[in-house]
């Protein structure tokens, strides 16, 4: 007779429920797992038989058969090992009270010895059983942080066979190995926040910049950063962290769920509860910014963060291109011929780059560029991907008397304290953590109104600007945010035309 326990599997970074059936009978002894696994569900069987042998347990000499269910859905991963281990358990009647183990989700690759390691996703799992009404889900002692940030739904962490099946015999409680999956927690530093060793104050001069970078900061929005070498791009990007706040529970929980179904999470990190900063080089593939079949990109990985193209005219145009969909809708959908994913988007992005392959603006007199030359690098980030930028700054190389400066710079937390009082006044007008970058057209409408003498401001820079209905939208948003910095609950002349500052001059 056939008895089924149930584990799980991912879609890209979606999560279902997988029912692994264990039957044994009479036959030739035999091992076969169906339900199109890869190579490491494959595997398991070996690791399964050893594991028997070397807990105390006599393998069946029978036919076994495990199907997981649905079968018509490739799965991967090795946590499947845990829930056809029991299942065979359960076969053979050592496990009496299968009842039991039929209202959790099962996950954990096991070790030839016994011990139960540490899988991927274990968020996800956790909030799958939550939204599928199951009682909880048994993971590995190493996956309890961040299985535990999910409430309402009961963790069963185990660190060896013994321990669970102690679990199903009343031998011990949930409490105790809960108590034991904290008292083995070696990330006692994920409430302490580490001091921050870079500081906004670190960057002399390049007020316009900082400012920008402000306005990013408060409402969400994009930046190209676009000056002279040495002018200090990167090194605003790289201090861009300090000045946003902290991220809230949601995004925690979000951030947190990417990073788990990747195989990020480590002992010393099992939470992220930092900001993301990724910055990939230049030479980095489609696949890798963007994501594949099989794994999430870089741009994912900067879920709730900032994803940092410095060099932006070096990256290859198609690889470029890719992202303006991104960009635009918040997520990415990768089509295959069987199964489609989709992957978020929801951070700030910056992009930077020289004006010229030489490295200078054309009016400086070092740039020895040609005019064809300077126009073949800049097609590489213009047009589509340039509108799709919220705010556009141009940086000069320091004159002498601001190199000799000695002067201190504004620094990170008082930028940072503008920059969470415009985001709660967002927070108190959306009812949610909605940016103004979010906006959509109705809350547009409602919360981006211009007087007369704006609108007619508005209408000479279409005009001067050649700004497009999307441009159009945004500048409004970055008027929105600007004004909300100041503190203000209309939209006043001022703003439009900061805003308007912040636009590539034709």
């Amino acid at each position: 007779m056939a008895i089924s326990l149930f584990s799980c599997s991912y879609l890209g970074v979606d999560t279902y429920v997988v029912e692994v059936e264990v039957d044994l009978s009479r036959g030739l002894p035999i091992f076969n797992i169906v339900g199109m696994g890869d190579q490491a569900i494959s595997e398991s069987k070996e690791r399964i038989r050893s594991c028997f042998k070397n807990v105390g347990f006599e393998f069946p000499v029978r036919r076994v058969l495990v199907n997981l269910s649905p079968a018509n859905i490739r799965k991967k991963g090795s946590h499947f090992d845990l829930s056809i281990f029991l299942g065979i358990l359960a076969n053979t009647g050592h496990i009496s009270n299968i009842e039991v183990l039929k209202k959790y989700l099962i996950l954990g690759e096991i070790s030839l010895n016994g011990k139960i390691k540490s899988i991927n996703g274990a968020i996800n799992a956790t909030i799958l059983a939550k939204e599928t009404d199951f009682k909880g889900v048994i993971v590995p002692m190493e996956n309890y942080n961040e299985a535990k940030l999910i409430s309402g739904v009961e963790i069963i962490p185990v660190d060896e066979i013994s321990e669970l099946l102690d679990f199903l015999d009343g031998k011990t409680d949930v409490e105790t190995l809960c108590k034991k999956a904290l008292e083995m927690d070696t990330s006692r530093i994920e409430d302490k926040k580490l001091e921050e060793t870079i500081d906004f104050s670190d960057v002399k001069g390049q007020l316009i910049a900082k400012r920008a970078l402000e306005i990013a900061a408060a409402g969400g929005h994009n930046v190209f950063l676009i000056g002279d070498p040495g002018s200090g791009k990167s090194m605003l990007a790289k201090r861009f962290n300090t000045i946003l706040p902290d991220m809230p529970e949601e995004e925690i929980i979000e951030t947190t769920k990417i990073y788990s179904i990747s195989g990020m999470l480590s002992q010393k990190e099992p939470i992220i509860r930092k900001r993301p900063f990724r910055a990939p080089h230049y030479s980095a593939t489609q696949v890798a910014l963007v994501g594949g079949a099989n794994r999430v990109g870089e741009i994912t990985l900067a879920l709730n963060g900032v994803f940092f193209l410095d060099e932006i005219g070096e990256f290859e145009g198609k690889t470029l291109e890719a992202l303006r969909q991104p960009l635009e809708d918040g997520k990415i959908v990768i089509s295959r011929a069987n199964f489609s994913v989709t992957y978020p988007v929801k951070n700030i992005t910056i992009t930077a780059s020289n004006p010229t392959p030489s490295g200078y603006f054309p009016d400086n007199q070092l740039c020895n560029d040609s005019l064809k030359e300077i126009k073949r690098y800049q097609k590489k980030f213009s047009g589509p991907l340039l509108d799709r930028m919220d705010l556009y700054v141009e940086m000069h190389q320091l004159k002498k008397d601001e190199i000799f400066d000695e002067s201190l710079s504004e620094k990170s937390k008082d930028i940072q304290k503008r920059v969470i009082k415009a985001r709660e006044i967002q927070k108190q007008r959306f009812n949610s953590n909605t940016l103004n970058r979010d906006m959509n057209k109705k809350q547009l409408n409602k919360y981006c109104k211009i007087d007369e003498e704006s609108q007619e401001i508005m209408k000479a820079a279409i005009d001067n600007l050649r700004l497009s209905v999307r441009m159009f939208d945004k500048i409004l948003k970055i008027s929105r945010t600007i004004a909300d910095l100041d503190g203000q609950e209309h939209i006043k002349k001022e703003h439009l035309l900061e805003a308007l500052n912040y636009r590539k001059k034709q």
